[in-house]
Parts: structure tokens; C-alpha cells; sequence
């Protein structure tokens, strides 16, 4: 079953009376998709599988974003192991929180985690860990940044934006909503568009992307995997592959594409006799589950401050039956948030998961510093 159709009360009822009915193995792939304990499909499924004889979990990176995310995760398999019933033990156990206010309310900001060595060894007595390169006999991946310069209407747009947030975040400690709202916005503009409050679709504003990345395609071989972060850059860029390099050179995988052309989509991509030579996607939808093997270079057009989805994107390409050294290549819009979101990424730090009050602001100070 797909993990998302846990998401509904039926779908969740119909697995526990399969469960019931026979002596069954349960195993979830990639559980990192259960690691939020309040979300349906995670309540849904660890009811569920009170009626699996066996559970098993399978996961590259258990923890993407905290040691809080592995809570659900050995929840479901035995509510036991870790030694708490409640979360909110566990966190009291594990997280270090203070206090913070805001004009409008207070709340528990994580500033950090205690006990950790304890928590190893309880993971250990049940848990398996393989390194990738202990038992899969892949080629190396390689990183290559390509630097872009804001334009001039991009510039003045950024810097007043970017004076405006460091106003707001002056003497207030905001909420993780509202300054991933503020980055959410300078990094559209990095991207080329100048995002709206009332609804209507993003501004295009000039700028120096596009120009790289077909660059950048006009240098390598074979087929690519194209990240894109906004649905309006997917359109964008399906658009200049195709007068570019042909009508049938690209192929688009996102949130829109219908469930019933995933498929076929990705076998085309695949097959080496086709001409699709473009996987334009986002890595919201992309990003998981799929094999995409026939690309060994992958272009960030623009890069999720998600690490989860960075890691999980990555590995769409450096799987097994890859034969090929697979490049990286991050286009990077200098002495901008897009240049620090890239590096937080390299550096393993989750941003969606930080109160990023005090940080925005550093990051705005110092690239107007650079300017």
C-alpha cells in the first residue's frame, strides 16, 4: 500500500483486517514518512499495526530533521522499546526547550538535545544499521556549484524585502511560520519571481537562472534530472527545454501530473531509445520512491530547505544500477538566503525544522555586508 492512502480512516481500516486475518509480516520503507506523530497516517498505521504479527521499518536517514523524529517511528514498532508512552515524555527526556515570546503569544522553542548516548544504546539493542557504501558498489557523487548574479530589478527587490525582514526581526522572537514565510520569499525572488499576498500568481522578474542552467545542459551528456522548488519554475523551464531541445526532449513530474501518468512517465525517462533526455521535477513529489538511474548528472535549479527532500532527491540517481560517477550541480544566486539554504543543506542542517529569528537576520546583514 502506499503510505499516503494511510492518510484516510478506510484505507487504515481495511489493512487492520487484513492484519487480523493472517499471520502477517508489516514493514514500512522509507518510515521517515511516519516520524510525525500527530499526522492521520501515523496514528492510522500504528493502530493498524497492533494486529501485524511481525513490524519491521526501513530507512536511510531515521532522523532528518531531530532525535524527535524517531518517536513515531519506534512507536510503531513497539511502544516499548524506548521506554515512554507518551511523546511528550520522550521530548522531556531527550529535547532542551526554553521559553520564548512573541507579540502575540508564547511557545517551546528546542534549543538543543540531552541524553543522546543514552538514546544510542536504546536504539541499538533493536535496530541495524549498513552503510551504503559497505554493501552497494556505487560510483562517487560529485558536487559542483554554478554561481549566478541577482539582476538589477531582482537586487532592488531583494534588498528592500530584505530590509523590511531585518526590521521585523529586530528585538522579536518570531515564529518558525513566519520566518520560513520571510525565506520562502527572498528565495522566490533569487528564483525570478516576486511572490504576491492575495493569491494571484508569482510576478516574473528578470533574471540570470534560465541562462545558466541551459548552460550548464549545453555542457554535459546523457539525461538530467532537473530540480525545481516552485510549480512556476517546473512550467518555466519545461518551456525553454522544449524550444530548445524539442517538443519531446522533456518530461515534467510534480504535484499536478495525474497519478494514472507517474508511471509511464518515469519508463520513458528510463528507457535509453527515447528521446526524453529532461526530468523536470519538484522534490516534493519526485523525490521518493522513484529510480531514475539513466541520469548521472542531477542540476538543483533551485534547492527545498528541506534536508529530507535534498537527501531523498539526491538518491533518485545514486541507486542501485547507476554505473556512473553522479555530479551535482547547485545553481546558486550569490551573496543571497539562496546561498546560505544551499550551504545548510551541504552542512546536513534542516532548516524547516529551526526557529530561524536570529539567523535570517545574520544571513540578510552579511550578504548586504558582501554588497
Amino acid at each position: 500500500m502506499n503510505i499516503e492512502a494511510l492518510s484516510n480512516k478506510p484505507a487504515a481500516e481495511f489493512l487492520a483486517r487484513y492484519l487480523n486475518s493472517t499471520n502477517s509480516l508489516l514493514s514500512v520503507d522509507e518510515s521517515t514518512t511516519i516520524k510525525t506523530q500527530n499526522a492521520s497516517r501515523t496514528k492510522n498505521l500504528v493502530r493498524a499495526s497492533r494486529f501485524a504479527k511481525y513490524r519491521r521499518i526501513l530507512t536511510g536517514s531515521p532522523v532528518t530533521k531531530n532525535p524527535l523524529d524517531l518517536y513515531s517511528q519506534c512507536q510503531f514498532l513497539d511502544e516499548d522499546l524506548l521506554g515512554f508512552s507518551s511523546y511528550y515524555a520522550y521530548k522531556a527526556r531527550y529535547a532542551i526547550e526554553v521559553k520564548r515570546h512573541s507579540s502575540t503569544h508564547s511557545f517551546n522553542h528546542i534549543v538543543g538535545f540531552r541524553n543522546l548516548e543514552e538514546l544510542s544504546q536504546k536504539l541499538g539493542s533493536f535496530s541495524f544499521r549498513v552503510l551504503k557504501e559497505d554493501c552497494l558498489d556505487l560510483p562517487a557523487k560529485i558536487y559542483s556549484p554554478r554561481h549566478i548574479e541577482l539582476s538589477k530589478e531582482q537586487e532592488k527587490v531583494y534588498n528592500d524585502l530584505a530590509t523590511f525582514a531585518i526590521t521585523q526581526l529586530e528585538g522579536e522572537t518570531l515564529s518558525v511560520n513566519n520566518t520560513m514565510t520571510m525565506l520562502l520569499r527572498l528565495h522566490q525572488i533569487t528564483c525570478g519571481y516576486l511572490p504576491t499576498d492575495d493569491g494571484t500568481p508569482p510576478v516574473p522578474i528578470k533574471n540570470n537562472r534560465m541562462a545558466e542552467l541551459l548552460d550548464v545542459l549545453e555542457e554535459v551528456d546523457g539525461k538530467v534530472i532537473i530540480w525545481a522548488n516552485y510549480r512556476y519554475s517546473i512550467f518555466d523551464i519545461e518551456k525553454n527545454l522544449q524550444k530548445k531541445f524539442g517538443e519531446d526532449s522533456v518530461v515534467t513530474y510534480f504535484g499536478d501530473t495525474k497519478d494514472k501518468d507517474r508511471q509511464e512517465i518515469v519508463k520513458r525517462f528510463q528507457d535509453p531509445e527515447s528521446p526524453v533526455r529532461f526530468f523536470v521535477a519538484n522534490q516534493q513529489t519526485g523525490g521518493y520512491g522513484l529510480t531514475l538511474t539513466q541520469a548521472h548528472t542531477v542540476v538543483y535549479y533551485s534547492n527545498n530547505y528541506d534536508l529530507e527532500k535534498r537527501i531523498q532527491s539526491e538518491d533518485r540517481a545514486h541507486r542501485i544500477g547507476q554505473k556512473n560517477n553522479v555530479t551535482y550541480i547547485d545553481i546558486i544566486c550569490e551573496k543571497t538566503v539562496d546561498e546560505n539554504i544551499v550551504n545548510s543543506l551541504r552542512n546536513k542542517i534542516d532548516l524547516a525544522s529551526q526557529s530561524l529569528g536570529e539567523t535570517l537576520k545574520e544571513w540578510l546583514i552579511e550578504s548586504k555586508k558582501k554588497k
